[in-house]
């Protein structure tokens, strides 16, 4: 299993927190006692390793029509709703819900150019909160394809509390690329044109590089 990088340091830092909180425990506690915590903290260390993994995904259909899921999750939202930070038109969002056993990772979901990126501090409401969107910490980014602008918001949740964004403005991206990361469960929206042909539906699964969200008309 590949691990992401912005596990390398967080892995082992809660692998020690645990061998000595375990240690500590070992101390006073009756031995069947220590044994049920030793099991509890083998799991949860798993879970920790298991929600930085990076799978390796690559895109079996390249084109400049075809919008990839940039999130592993359940679609939660898929509506008509006007985009106001910076394309300002009505636009049809899509939103992908990753609990703490989706893979984080995020992706690039079309070629082309970054055209604006800005993060945003705010509140920590559940993700799946429709007020997410527009008050949670949050960072937003534009893609310019060749068919049309993209915009993509990576949201904080009420445990996710650091979201990473690995591309600037001017840089070219390649679909499949990585996009970033965001820790503990999350959100990510996808502002797409009115036109788009929907190719997912409300409470599906989808994967990153794996599931085409939408095709441009």
């Amino acid at each position: 299993m590949r691990i992401h990088k912005e596990g390398l340091l967080a892995i082992p830092i809660a692998f020690l927190i645990l061998a000595l909180l375990l240690w500590g425990f070992s101390l006073f506690v009756p031995l069947w006692l220590f044994y049920t915590l030793l099991v509890a903290a083998i799991i949860f260390w798993g879970l920790i390793v298991s929600f930085f993994r990076n799978p390796v995904r690559k895109i079996k259909e390249n084109g400049e029509h075809l919008i990839y899921a940039p999130a592993d999750g359940k679609v939660v939202v898929i509506e008509e709703t006007e985009e106001t930070e910076f394309l300002k038109d009505r636009r049809i969002q899509i939103s992908i819900f990753m609990s703490p056993l989706n893979v984080h990772a995020n992706r690039i979901p079309i070629s082309g150019e970054i055209t604006y990126v800005k993060h945003h501090p705010g509140k920590y409401l559940v993700a799946w909160h429709p007020k997410s969107s527009s008050e949670n910490e949050r960072t937003t980014t534009v893609i310019q394809g060749k068919k049309a602008p993209i915009l993509i918001r990576q949201i904080a949740g009420a445990v996710a509390r650091r979201i990473r964004t690995y591309i600037q403005e001017g840089q070219q991206v390649s679909q499949g690329e990585a996009l970033g990361f965001i820790k503990f469960g999350s959100r990510v929206d996808v502002f797409l044109p009115l036109d788009a042909k929907i190719e997912v539906d409300i409470d599906q699964m989808v994967k990153g590089n794996l599931d085409v969200l939408a095709t441009l008309a």
